[in-house]
């Protein structure tokens, strides 16, 4: 894990913005969201989730799940769940910024990666509370640590499934692969994006403002 790195500015990679006020009302109503669609969504995916299981059992050996710990709400980690999309050694084979070509995906797991239902998993982690579906997304610490006084800002409330970043960055495995250094461009340019991005949605966020990503992050997808 990586404890030092480049700092950011808050002038350059991040908007003056800080953690927003207490809006309990705001948070419960929230909760109450993400447990009713988390809790209904599995329910009605779950033939998919099992279609998923088995494709991925019947094309390479390893489990099902990949397991990966992330920094959560107030820099506690957790464990992020999704669908294996790679290798079962991925991790000692490469690192941990995958492009589209990256010879660690398997064949079942390109086509998950690439309709995003390799991250459907991540509704568990709603349920649990680790995670909510919308907020900032989490992060390795490694990442963390390089900008941690801005993560102290975006991880003032839960991490999400999706958020305007990720919106944005719908094809950044693309541009990763398109970088000479897509380690470089991560952290440089793209990761200083996304967190300015994340402080902007912590400001900001309204019940509204969460249907609104919901909404753009399915257009994304099914496009």
């Amino acid at each position: 894990m990586a404890d030092s790195g480049p700092s950011t500015n808050p002038a350059q990679a991040s908007p003056a913005v800080g953690a927003p006020r207490g809006r309990p009302v705001q948070a419960a109503l929230k909760r109450a969201f993400d447990l009713l669609l988390a809790g209904l969504g599995l329910l009605v995916i779950s033939p998919l989730l099992l279609a998923a299981a088995i494709a991925i059992k019947l094309d390479s050996a390893g489990p099902v799940f990949f397991m990966q710990q992330r920094v959560g709400r107030n820099f506690k980690p957790f464990w992020i769940y999704k669908f294996r999309t790679m290798v079962v050694d991925a991790e000692e084979r490469g690192g941990q910024l995958t492009t589209p070509a990256d010879p660690r995906i398997t064949r079942v797991g390109r086509w998950l990666r690439k309709t995003k239902i390799d991250e459907l998993p991540q509704l568990i982690n709603v349920l649990l509370g680790d995670m909510s579906l919308v907020g900032p997304r989490p992060e390795v610490s490694r990442y963390v640590e390089m900008y941690r006084d801005d993560y102290s800002v975006v991880l003032s409330v839960r991490p999400g499934l999706t958020d305007p970043a990720s919106v944005k960055y719908r094809d950044e495995a693309n541009i990763l692969a398109a970088s000479s250094d897509p380690e470089q461009e991560y952290i440089r340019r793209i990761l200083p994006d996304k967190i300015a991005l994340a402080r902007e949605y912590v400001a900001r966020a309204t019940f509204s403002s969460d249907l609104l990503v919901l909404v753009r992050t399915l257009l994304r997808i099914v496009r």
